[in-house]
C-alpha cells in the first residue's frame, strides 16, 4: 500500500448527511489517518494512511460507527499445493495481505476463497502474495469447476505417463540390485558378466533419469520450499531420494570416501520410491477429479443451445447469448435452457435433477420453470427471466462450491498440527540418523541412511490435509444431488449435533394450500352475505387462509364488494369496512381484544379446531356472525419424515400460531409428540430458546417470511425451497423441494460426512503416529527389523489414496425418502403441549 496514494473504501449503511458526518468524525480521530473525505452520494470514503498496519483500525472504526466497509469475495486457483503444510502457509500468506478479512484454502480442490475489504486490495495483489509464498495463483473463472475437472483429468493422464516411464526405467534397476540380493546365482551371473561396478553404473544412469526426469517435480518444488524455510511434502521426497541417490553415487564413483563395510548402493530405493509416489499422485489426481463429480453433474444439466423466436422465426443461439425477455421455444423432451416463465402452452416438467422430486410437475401459462429441467410431452413457449450467474442452476453451483470451501471447527486441530508437521519430520529424521550413528551396530552409516530415508518418505502430511476437505466436497456434492443445499459449510457439522428438530406447520408440515371446509353461521345470517363480506376483506390479505376463503367465494359466484380502511393485525387477523360496516376476521384473541362476544359460536369453533381445522371468527359491526374453518392438508411425506427423524434419536416439535386443539389434531396425525401452539410470529424465537433450555442444539424448519427470525436464531436453520426468498436467505440449509424427507436426507448427509471426516483423521494421524517410529527403527532392538525405504514409499502413497477412497464412499449415500418410515397410526398418544409464550 502506497501511503501517498489515497485509499477509497465503499461504505454500507449511510442514508443521510448525519451518517456521513459521524463516519467522518470517527475516522478523523484515528491516529495515522488523514485527508478523510466521506462521499454520501457515492457511498465511499477516501483517506490516506501512514502504513498498511492502520487499515484494520480503519475497518474496525467504520464497523463500530455503524457503517461497515463493503467486503467482496474472490476465488483463486492455486498451483503447488501438495500437502497440509502448504495449505497452512498459503492461508498465512493471504491472511497477511492488508484488507483481507477471511481465507479458506482447500487442498482437495487446490483453491482458495478470500474475503477482503473492497477497495483495499485487488485479486491481483492476492495472487502476488500467494505466488511470493511459493503457490502461484490465478483468479478462478466462472466455470472454474468444469475447468478443474478437465485440469485434474489432464494431470491424471500426465502422472500416468510419468509413472509408466519411471517404472520402465526403475524395473531394470530393481532387478539388477534386488535380484542380486535375493538370488545368489543371479548375483554370480552379474559378477562374471558385466561386473558389479558396471551394474552400479547402469543403475546410476537409469535412476538419475528417473529422479531428474519424471521425478524432477519433487526437486523443483521441494528444494525451493526448503530454501524458503517452508518445507512441504515434496521437500521430504526430494531430501529422502536425494540422500539415497547421493550416497549411492559416492559408493559408485568415490568408494574410498566410505568405509569398506558400508560400500553399497541404494539406487533401487530412490528409483522405486519415485515410482510409487508418482503412482500415488496419479491415483490421487483421479480421485480428486471424482470429488467434484456432483458439481460436474449440475453443470452438465445446462443446455448448450436455445431456440429463440425472432420475427416469427426460430433461431438457434448459444446459451450465453440469451437475454432476459427473450422468447424461447422448447419442444417435447428438450432441456429448458434458462429460468423462465411459461408464455404459451402447457406440459409436465421433470424437475428431479434440481429438487429430487421424482414426479413431473404440471406447468401452464405464467408458471415459472427452471433452467436445466426437462420438458415433458407438451410444447412450451417461454419468456426468459434469469440467465448466467443469476440463474437458479448457477446459484446452486455457487452454494455448493461455497459449502465445499468451508472450514469446519473440527479442522482447527488439524491446522495447528500440519503447519509444523514437515519441519518436525525433518527434525525426527535428523535425530534418527544421529542416534543410529552413535548407538547403532555396524554398519551404522548404512543403517542410519536407511532409517533416515524411511522416516522422510513414510511421513504423509497429504493424508492429514485431505482428510476434511475431501469429505466435505463429496458430502455436500452428494447432498446437492439429493436436493439439499448447505448454504453455510459450518451447518454440515452443526446439523450432526442437533438433538431437536422444530417444524413450522403451515407450508412445512402442511401443503400451505388451505381450503375452506366449514362456514358456521350465527342465527339470522345468510351464507352469501357473510361469505361475500369476509372474502372481500381477505382478498386484500396475502395469507394462505385468506386465499382459501376468496377462492371459495369465487367458486360460488359471489361478487366481492368494495373495501375501505383495510388493516392487517399480525398474529391476530384482519379488519376493514365493507359497505360502511366494520368487518373483523381472526382468532379468538382478536375478538377478545375488540371486545366482541363469541359465546354463541365458541362450541362450534372448539369442535372444528379439535378436528384439525384452522377456525376463525368473523364479526360484523361488533357482533360475531360466523366461524370460518379452513383445512390445510398435511403433506403426504410428513408422517414418514417425522417417523424417520424420531428413529434417528431426534425429538420433533411443531411450532404454530394455531390453537392448541388444531395443532394437537395435526400432531396426532403425523406422530409428533410435542407442540408449541398459539405462537405469534415474533414468539418463535422465544419458543426456540425454551426448547434449547431443555437441552441440546435445535434445527428449525420453515418456509415463510415470518420464519426468518427463527431460522436465523436456531443452531441450524433449514428452509423449504418452495418458500420465500427471505426465509431461504436466513437459512443455513435449503431443501430444494417441499418434501420433509429432505430434512432426513440433510441429517443423514451431515452425520455420514462427519463420521467420514473422523475416520479419515484417525487414519491420517494414526498412520503417522504408528509408522514414523517404525521407520526410525523402533523394532530393530527387539526383532532386528528395519523398514525398507521402498516399503515406506508404498505405505505413503497408499495413505493419501486411502483417505480419498474413504471420502468417495459418501457418493453411495442413498436418499432416505420413503425408506423404512412407517406412518404413525391415528391412535398415537396425544401430543404433549409445551407452555405457550405470553402474548
Amino acid at each position: 500500500m502506497n501511503p501517498d496514494a489515497p485509499l477509497t473504501l465503499f461504505v454500507q449503511g449511510m442514508s443521510c448527511g448525519a451518517c456521513a458526518g459521524r463516519l467522518q468524525r470517527a475516522l478523523t480521530a484515528l491516529p495515522g489517518a488523514d485527508a478523510v473525505s466521506v462521499n454520501l452520494a457515492a457511498e465511499t470514503v477516501s483517506l490516506r494512511l501512514t502504513g498498511p498496519a492502520q487499515l484494520p483500525d480503519v475497518v474496525r472504526a467504520m464497523r463500530d460507527a455503524g457503517y461497515p466497509a463493503r467486503e467482496e469475495e474472490t476465488a483463486l486457483q492455486l498451483d503447488g499445493l501438495s500437502c497440509a503444510s502448504c495449505v497452512a502457509r498459503a492461508e498465512r500468506a493471504l491472511s497477511a495481505v492488508p484488507g483481507v478479512t477471511g481465507v479458506s484454502v482447500n487442498l482437495a480442490s487446490e483453491s482458495a476463497r478470500v474475503r477482503y475489504v473492497a477497495g483495499a486490495v485487488t485479486p491481483r495483489a492476492l495472487g502476488d502474495a500467494s505466488a511470493a509464498a511459493g503457490y502461484p495463483a490465478r483468479v478462478a473463472a466462472p466455470d472454474a469447476a468444469h475447468g478443474r475437472a478437465a485440469e485434474k483429468a489432464d494431470e491424471a493422464l500426465a502422472q500416468r505417463r510419468r509413472t509408466a516411464f519411471a517404472a520402465a526405467l526403475a524395473l531394470p534397476v530393481f532387478i539388477l540390485e534386488m535380484g542380486a540380493h535375493m538370488i545368489p546365482a543371479f548375483h554370480m551371473a552379474i559378477m562374471h558378466s558385466i561386473g558389479i561396478q558396471a551394474s552400479w553404473i547402469i543403475q546410476f544412469v537409469l535412476t538419475t533419469l528417473v529422479l531428474f526426469g519424471p521425478g524432477r517435480q519433487f526437486f523443483l518444488r521441494g528444494l525451493p520450499a526448503l530454501m524458503r524455510r517452508a518445507p512441504d511434502m515434496n521437500s521430504l521426497v526430494a531430501v529422502g531420494t536425494g540422500a539415497a541417490w547421493g550416497f549411492s553415487v559416492i559408493a559408485t564413483f568415490a568408494p574410498s570416501l566410505l568405509p569398506a563395510d558400508v560400500r553399497a548402493v541404494y539406487f533401487e530405493a530412490a528409483a522405486v520410491i519415485v515410482v510409487l509416489i508418482l503412482l500415488g499422485r496419479w491415483m490421487e489426481a483421479r480421485a480428486k477429479g471424482r470429488t467434484g463429480a456432483a458439481i460436474q453433474s449440475l453443470l452438465g444439466l445446462q443446455a448448450r443451445h436455445a431456440r429463440v423466436l425472432r420475427d416469427g422465426q426460430t433461431v438457434d443461439v448459444e446459451i450465453d447469448a440469451l437475454q432476459p425477455g427473450d422468447m424461447v421455444l422448447v419442444r417435447p423432451g428438450e432441456r429448458i435452457p434458462a429460468d423462465a416463465v411459461v408464455a404459451e402452452g402447457h406440459s409436465r416438467v421433470d424437475e428431479s435433477m434440481i429438487t429430487g422430486e421424482p414426479m413431473a410437475v404440471a406447468k401452464a401459462v405464467d408458471d415459472a420453470v427452471t433452467g436445466g429441467t426437462v420438458n415433458g410431452t407438451g410444447s412450451l413457449t417461454l419468456r426468459v427471466s434469469r440467465v448466467g450467474g443469476d440463474s437458479t442452476l448457477a446459484q446452486i453451483v455457487q452454494l455448493v462450491e461455497q459449502a465445499q470451501a468451508a472450514r469446519l471447527p473440527i479442522q482447527a486441530l488439524v491446522d495447528r498440527v500440519t503447519l509444523w508437521f514437515v519441519p518436525a519430520v525433518l527434525a525426527i529424521a535428523a535425530v534418527t540418523v544421529a542416534l543410529w550413528l552413535v548407538l547403532g551396530p555396524d554398519p551404522a552409516l548404512t543403517l542410519a541412511l536407511v532409517a533416515g530415508v524411511s522416516v522422510l518418505i513414510i511421513a504423509c502430511p497429504c493424508a492429514m490435509g485431505l482428510a476434511t476437505p475431501t469429505s466435505i466436497m463429496v458430502g455436500t456434492g452428494r447432498a446437492a444431488e439429493m436436493g439439499v443445499l448447505f448454504r453455510k459449510g459450518t451447518a454440515l457439522q452443526g446439523l450432526s449435533g442437533v438433538h431437536t428438530v422444530a417444524l413450522d406447520k403451515t407450508g412445512t408440515v402442511t401443503l400451505g394450500k388451505p381450503q375452506l371446509t366449514d362456514l358456521v353461521l350465527a342465527s339470522g345470517q345468510t351464507r352469501a352475505t357473510v361469505l361475500g363480506a369476509i372474502a372481500a376483506v381477505e382478498a386484500l390479505s396475502e395469507h394462505p387462509v385468506a386465499a382459501a376463503i376468496v377462492a371459495a367465494a369465487r367458486a360460488e359466484g359471489l361478487a366481492l364488494p368494495e373495501v375501505d380502511d383495510f388493516a392487517s393485525h399480525t398474529g391476530y387477523g384482519v379488519s376493514a369496512k365493507v359497505g360502511g360496516r366494520r368487518v373483523v376476521i381472526g382468532a379468538d384473541r382478536l375478538m377478545t381484544r375488540e371486545g366482541i362476544d363469541t359465546t354463541a359460536l365458541r362450541a362450534d369453533e372448539t369442535r372444528l379446531a379439535s378436528a384439525g381445522r384452522s377456525a376463525l371468527f368473523a364479526a360484523i359491526d361488533g357482533r360475531a356472525v360466523a366461524v370460518v374453518a379452513v383445512a390445510d392438508p398435511v403433506k403426504p411425506s410428513s408422517a414418514a419424515a417425522v417417523a424417520a427423524l424420531k428413529a434417528r434419536g431426534l425429538s420433533v416439535v411443531m411450532i404454530t400460531g394455531d390453537k392448541q386443539e388444531t395443532a394437537q389434531a395435526i400432531a396426532r396425525e403425523i406422530g409428533i409428540d410435542r407442540v408449541v401452539a398459539g405462537v405469534l410470529p415474533d414468539g418463535k424465537v422465544a419458543a426456540l430458546d425454551r426448547l434449547r433450555a431443555d437441552g441440546g442444539a435445535i434445527a428449525f424448519v420453515g418456509d415463510g417470511i415470518n420464519d426468518a427470525p427463527a431460522l436465523a436464531h436456531a443452531d441450524v436453520g433449514i428452509a423449504i425451497g418452495t418458500g420465500t426468498d427471505v426465509a431461504i436467505e436466513s437459512a443455513d440449509v435449503v431443501l430444494m423441494s417441499g418434501d420433509l424427507n429432505g430434512v432426513v436426507n440433510a441429517l443423514d448427509v451431515s452425520r455420514a460426512t462427519l463420521r467420514n471426516i473422523r475416520q479419515n483423521l484417525i487414519w491420517a494421524f494414526g498412520y503417522n503416529a504408528a509408522l514414523i517410529p517404525l521407520a526410525a527403527g523402533a523394532l530393530y532392538p527387539g526383532f532386528g527389523l528395519l523398514l525398507s525405504p521402498v516399503f515406506a514409499a508404498g505405505a505413503m502413497a497408499l495413505s493419501s489414496v486411502s483417505v480419498l477412497a474413504n471420502a468417495l464412499r459418501l457418493r453411495r449415500l442413498r436418499p432416505a425418502a420413503g425408506h423404512g418410515a412407517a406412518r404413525p397410526s391415528s391412535s398415537a398418544a396425544g401430543a404433549q403441549p409445551v407452555t405457550q409464550p405470553a402474548e
